[in-house]
């Protein structure tokens, strides 16, 4: 890959965005700041709640995820657990 080969990535946060009349969806990419003027600008706009949130199947499921995909990491806690001042504690 040289030089003048590259990707520009676009490390810009994104804002899922609805319209409150319309019902009209759109996602803006922008710095925070860019953000809070552009929602100044467009007060008939508003975030996106149910885009930018996770959805309910994947509240409360991460231990049991993590204890099928890696089961011997209970093991490695319980260890853990095990040393003097030790805040850890297995799932």
């Amino acid at each position: 890959m040289g030089l003048n080969n590259f990707t520009l990535l676009n490390n810009m946060p994104t804002y899922p965005v609805i319209n409150k009349e319309t019902g009209e969806k759109k996602e803006l990419s922008m710095s925070m700041v860019a953000y809070d003027e552009w929602r100044k600008e467009n007060p008939d706009w508003d975030k996106d709640w149910n885009a930018g949130v996770a959805n309910l199947g994947e509240v409360g499921e991460i231990y049991d995820k993590l204890k099928k995909s890696h089961p011997g990491w209970n093991d490695v806690l319980h260890k853990a657990s095990k040393a003097p001042r030790s805040n850890v504690r297995p799932i």
